[in-house]
């Protein structure tokens, strides 16, 4: 079966990773009711068993700041700016 894959709010995955842990961890039919992957629920239950909520956040494409950094990085960071 074909999924189209549709943006989740961190508010939404907590939900449905609650709906699931709740029904015994059915994701088959946590799938089916809120129309994600079978997968995907499966990985956030996954996450969220590992860092609860914390893990349920897209981190992709965040980048640190030039203060969240060691010296080292951010020595890189400067000498590439440079560069530029």
């Amino acid at each position: 079966m074909y999924c189209i894959r549709r943006k989740t709010s961190i508010e939404e995955r907590k939900e449905i990773v609650k709906y699931c842990l709740k029904h015994n961890r059915d994701y088959k039919e946590s799938a089916s009711i809120y129309d994600v992957s079978y997968s995907q629920i499966y990985s956030w239950v996954k996450k969220y068993d590992a860092n609860e909520e914390e893990g349920l956040s897209d981190k992709r494409g965040r980048h640190k700041t030039d203060n969240e950094v060691d010296d080292l990085e951010r020595l890189r960071r400067e000498n590439l700016r440079l560069k530029r």
